[in-house]
């Protein structure tokens, strides 16, 4: 049995979705930091569980080909670029893999294409927004980033994947916080003054916002560092100060404060002008984000007489992009002042058919459905926990023909559209957009189109009166289908599932909106299919 310290020769296997490397000793997996597949290594044991281990490369016996060499390891322990030590082509394929892997595993989707990464041509300093922490190291000021997994400060003055210009601003910032002797946050004496410098560039404009988090109002001599700053950067348009007493992770606090100039930096993207304030959100990478919302406008396939709903709508960047192509756009945002944005935004723009309210996504759904609005199009692009349940259920009883959902978290991702299919939608077509090169995170637009009552038997539910039958609780389309793949390798459909759950006596609901067509051709399912489904069916106990 392999204990701590313990140094072994392995070979690596695969990577996790975070970029660590899987080794197999004994019947248990290991994780192991800047190690890539294919390579063998001498592993020296950090941790070992029932089950799983953690180990370091103590040596390198043989490396990848596909090793980027010329790494700053800063980069890989801080997690700033946890991908960074494989080659970009290679990150590209390893992010449509986890598309692929994530759709299967957790919503049993196997027969739609997930098309290759989208990636960028120079994928380095492309970050417009920097979030720095601010601490004292050896009796030092710094700024930097912290170690992965804890609290310990790497100082650090150029971030490899930020806009140079905004590494530029922090470290004069640092040199200026020294000068003026502002004492920085102590996390466990929960004492000092500045916690964070955020510092925004717009990537057109070239405008730039600094935002001091600080503990308490009061900066001394903040006029005197706001008059330094400003002459080495003239491009700075506003210093706000932000106030956080509060022991948390969270970087912002609820107060506000315009020291300098206006509370908003303006940037274009895909042809319109944008007010971003200090706490909107914003996509960090210009370039690939305008690729990324033009994909899921492709995909909508967007028409001029479409009602557009567009929820978590930020400051209004997507919702505004798609308002030329459509009747009318509907936007819904919880953070208040972002939705001010949204409004400043829309005039900006000379846009008058966009419309925008603070509220809860599913709140704002009901309302609108209450008021008739009747969407045709709805685009969400949701936080990393994905959409909320109750949000998915109000959105499908919207009856809306397409879904383009954009999504920072595959696995939610994932797991939000497998609701959906239960829900009488289908997915269609997935493209994977690389906004964060270096890292192991990967955004996806994916289409999600309401079945065709012509040419497929329907299951329409109504979610206020839920009322399934003890066969129809049982197992879900996908469940299903994930079934008969693993056992069998066929693909399925909700069509040839919904055919044979009607041969076998088991109720469907019929769908609210019926195909008048009297010569409807409805394709069949094979034997083969027909009796690996029974075998579901018999298997999930529904017969």
């Amino acid at each position: 049995m392999l204990k701590k310290n313990d140094i072994v020769e392995v070979e690596i296997v695969d990577l996790t979705h975070e970029g660590a490397g899987v080794a197999k000793v004994d019947g248990l997996v290991f994780f192991v930091e800047n190690a890539l597949p294919s390579e063998k290594i001498l592993m020296r044991v950090l941790k070992v569980n029932k089950k799983i281990g953690f180990g370091k490369v103590e040596k390198y016996l043989v490396q990848s080909p596909h090793r980027n060499q010329d790494l700053d390891l800063a980069y890989l322990r801080s997690g700033i670029a946890d991908l960074g030590h494989l080659s970009y082509p290679e990150q590209l394929k390893f992010k449509t893999k986890q598309v692929k892997d994530s759709l299967y595993k957790i919503a049993g989707i196997a027969d739609v294409e997930v098309a290759e990464t989208l990636g960028m041509e120079h994928p380095v300093k492309y970050r417009n927004k920097a979030q720095v922490p601010v601490r004292r190291v050896n009796g030092v000021l710094e700024t930097g980033f912290f170690r992965k997994n804890s609290h310990n400060l790497m100082p650090l003055e150029d971030f490899f994947i930020q806009d140079p210009v905004i590494d530029q601003v922090v470290v004069a910032l640092r040199d200026l916080l020294r000068r003026f002797d502002l004492k920085p946050y102590d996390e466990k004496e929960q004492s000092g003054l500045i916690r964070n410098l955020v510092v925004r560039r717009g990537h057109y404009s070239g405008q730039i916002m600094v935002v001091l988090v600080a503990t308490r109002p009061k900066v001394f001599r903040v006029d005197q560092l706001i008059e330094q700053v400003i002459k080495q950067f003239p491009e700075i348009v506003s210093v706000m100060q932000n106030i956080n007493d509060q022991n948390t992770n969270a970087i912002f606090g609820k107060e506000w404060r315009t020291l300098y100039g206006q509370d908003y930096i303006t940037d274009q993207m895909l042809g319109n002008d944008f007010q971003i304030a200090g706490p909107a959100f914003y996509q960090v990478n210009t370039e690939m984000a305008e690729k990324l919302y033009q994909t899921a406008i492709d995909f909508a396939e967007l028409k001029k007489d479409d009602v557009v709903i567009d929820a978590y709508s930020g400051i209004g960047t997507i919702g505004l992009s798609v308002a030329k192509h459509v009747k009318e756009v509907y936007g819904v945002e919880l953070i208040p002042e972002a939705v001010e944005n949204s409004k400043k935004n829309a005039q900006l723009n000379n846009i008058s058919n966009a419309h925008y309210v603070c509220d809860t996504a599913e709140n704002a759904m009901k309302n609108w459905l209450k008021d008739g609005i009747q969407p045709t199009v709805i685009l969400v692009d949701p936080p990393r926990k994905g959409l909320t349940e109750s949000f998915i259920k109000a959105s499908a009883q919207t009856g809306a023909d397409r879904i383009a959902y954009i999504s920072c978290n595959v696995a939610t991702m994932a797991r939000d559209i497998k609701l959906y299919q239960e829900l009488g939608y289908e997915l269609k077509k997935v493209q994977p957009v690389d906004l964060f090169p270096q890292t192991h995170h990967v955004e996806t637009v994916a289409l999600l189109s309401k079945l065709d009552v012509d040419k497929h038997i329907s299951v329409e539910i109504e979610l206020d009166e839920m009322n399934l039958t003890s066969a129809e609780s049982k197992a879900t389309y996908a469940q299903i289908k994930e079934y008969v793949w693993n056992k069998f390798e066929l693909k399925v459909s909700t069509l040839y599932i919904a055919q044979i759950k009607k041969k076998c006596g088991i109720e469907l609901r019929e769908h609210y909106n019926k195909s008048k067509k009297d010569k409807q051709i409805i394709p069949q399912c094979t034997p083969e299919k027909e009796e690996a489904i029974m075998d579901a069916l018999r298997h999930f106990k529904m017969i």
